[in-house]
């Protein structure tokens, strides 16, 4: 057997360097030639110790693949070119991991001690720390970290570096209630401006940034939490004003809005939040809002170079104005009120929870007073039908006749409707109408099952209620309701009058998938009273007239009458209703009714285009 081994070109290569000549003593591993291809260099090494015995190439030859190179017949290994094996040392640090590290930490928060000092004396919270807050312990992958502004053109780079990281937004991808729901429903899209950054304005690079993480959101289905905290474009990126006029063509705004209808999308603010951050807050399918949040589509400096005059930040948008009128969703405390909020909303579109409890069941036997004139609160009566902890209402302050939000039973997420019978007696007005129909198609988008609990004398009626638009908005419930395919529950757990008990059932209370009522509930085309003035005029009238006792006497006779015939069990007798229950199987029927219907599968046809805004 041939002592000699032979090494051959792995491609076709020119020869760039040659370390040894015929006859010379080497060491198994030693590196004798070197080839280059492709501007890449390639090491050839001894096969074994012993004598070279040929070498066929010299430097600048050019050698074809699987020629032979040169031979090394075994032998002894050469004593002064011996080729000791290097033990690397698994913590040392190359030149160019150990500049990447000091750039990455250059990022961090700790590289600007007075900004971030000057950021907690406010009370307030780093993008980073928000951030590490929604996401699941090392699971946020971010991107695009390296970024700086795009301001080479006016300031060194070494400025650049230390003084917008990140381009003034951390992006990327992380696990949210990672801990609750598997790692699909876990995945979610996180943006957030950073406000020590140049006061969180939108840049040419975090604009690019943005776009990337959008766009990849929408292609997967993926759920995103923006916090938007920013004063809206930023006029100072100087090293795009040769290829740039108005900077209008940045998609940003359209990608988001885009996703509108894909997957939820929950948008936070802190703080100011004006003109391009304020628009993409009032995109998303939700917002949450610290009470030092100021919101506006123009700030200071925007709405005194329009010629309105100057104003101070904190006059444009506060939360007692953007919570009456419906631009806010959730009102938080702080932002770590804010981000739990953002968990826990997220939550109802992950899925199911295995663990739950709930109130004793026998107390809803007594939420609706005997007498059927006393009001109540309804949300006493949601509270404990809901999983313990598990309702959160949305725009409580805006539409006040109309309560939504989110509530799970038995760990099963649903949307909800209801009306609220300490406001108007529970009539839905312009306001409440419009919550309630953008609400319903919010929980359609993303499958959420919706329970309607129902307690209203219809719609409100008279001349200044006209002046709001009434007729169009009211019916947009209805519009909004008939369009909708997931299954629908609904609770008469009093009055269920006129076309706003039809609202509440989308259209009839033959369009749910289950309409039920307890005992207390009462039906008729109209408020009874007012049925018995009309329908009866005539006839009290000629007893003498309310006020009077004989008219009284008629008036109750009459009134009486129709309550007996629009009481609930008679109106399960006629079939209008599926059936009458004892207030204490609410949440039974609810989850039976479910647990029998294949969510998101009626008419066979796919989601809603978008989610409207309002």
């Amino acid at each position: 057997m041939s002592k000699t081994k032979s090494v051959e070109a792995p491609m076709q290569a020119v020869v760039h360097t040659v370390n040894v000549a015929v006859g010379d003593t080497v060491s198994a591993g030693q590196e004798l030639v070197v080839l280059e291809a492709m501007k890449m260099q390639h090491a050839l090494a001894a096969p074994v110790s012993g004598k070279v015995t040929a070498l066929k190439y010299a430097v600048g030859e050019v050698v074809e693949e699987a020629a032979l190179v040169f031979s090394v017949e075994a032998g002894e290994a050469a004593k002064d070119k011996a080729v000791e094996e290097k033990a690397h040392d698994l913590d040392d640090i190359r030149a160019d991991l150990a500049e990447l590290q000091a750039r990455l930490a250059r990022t961090q928060d700790a590289n600007r001690p007075e900004k971030i000092a000057k950021r907690h004396e406010k009370g307030h919270r780093t993008a980073r720390e928000n951030v590490d807050d929604l996401c699941d312990e090392g699971s946020f992958i971010e991107y695009g970290q390296l970024m700086v502004a795009a301001q080479r053109q006016r300031r060194e780079l070494d400025d650049l570096i230390d003084n917008t990281p990140a381009d003034g937004l951390v992006a990327g991808f992380g696990a949210v209630n990672g801990d609750m729901f598997d790692e699909e429903a876990a995945r979610t899209a996180v943006l957030a401006y950073d406000y020590t950054v140049l006061a969180g304005t939108q840049g040419l690079f975090n604009h690019k940034k943005t776009d990337r993480v959008l766009e990849m959101a929408h292609e997967w289905q993926v759920p995103t939490v923006f916090y938007t905290e920013g004063g809206g474009g930023r006029p100072g990126d100087t090293d795009a004003s040769k290829i740039s006029g108005g900077g209008l063509d940045v998609m940003t705004f359209a990608t988001w809005a885009q996703a509108s209808g894909v997957a939820p999308r929950i948008a936070v603010n802190n703080g100011y939040c004006f003109a391009g951050n304020a628009v993409l807050f009032g995109c998303a399918d939700i917002t949450i809002a610290t009470k030092d949040s100021y919101i506006g589509m123009g700030g200071p400096a925007m709405i005194e170079g329009g010629g309105l005059g100057a104003v101070a930040p904190t006059d444009v948008g506060p939360m007692d104005v953007q919570t009456a009128n419906g631009v806010v969703d959730l009102l938080a405390e702080d932002e770590a009120h804010a981000t739990a909020m953002a968990k826990q909303v997220l939550g109802y579109f992950q899925g199911a929870l295995k663990s739950h409890d709930c109130e004793d069941q026998r107390k809803l036997r007594h939420v609706i007073p005997e007498d059927r004139k006393r009001a109540y609160d309804m949300r006493t009566a949601i509270e404990m039908i809901a999983d313990t902890g598990s309702f959160m209402e949305l725009r409580r302050a805006y539409g006040a006749g109309m309560i939504t939000g989110f509530l799970r039973i038995e760990g099963r997420p649903f949307g909800l409707i209801a009306n609220n019978p300490a406001h108007l007696g529970g009539a839905i007005d312009a306001e409440a109408a419009e919550k309630a129909g953008r609400f319903v198609q919010l929980c359609d988008g993303f499958d959420l099952p919706i329970v309607s609990f129902c307690d209203t004398p219809g719609f409100m009626v008279g001349p200044e209620h006209e002046k709001f638009g009434t007729v169009r908005r009211a019916s947009s419930m209805l519009v909004a309701g008939a369009s909708i395919s997931v299954p629908v529950f609904m609770v008469v757990l009093r009055k269920g009058y006129g076309l706003g008990a039809q609202a509440m059932g989308m259209g009839s209370l033959h369009v749910p998938q289950l309409t039920i009522a307890w005992p207390t509930g009462e039906f008729g085309p109209m408020g009874l009273e007012g049925a018995v003035r009309l329908g009866y005029s005539k006839e009290i009238a000629a007893a003498g007239g309310e006020g009077t006792k004989e008219g009284d006497i008629l008036f109750n006779k009459l009134l009486d009458a129709m309550i007996a015939n629009g009481k609930a069990l008679n109106a399960a007798m006629y079939h209008e209703i599926d059936a009458v229950i004892d207030p204490k199987d609410t949440r039974h029927y609810l989850l039976r009714a479910l647990k029998s219907l294949p969510v998101g599968k009626k008419h066979g046809g796919g989601k809603r285009p978008f989610i409207p805004t309002w």
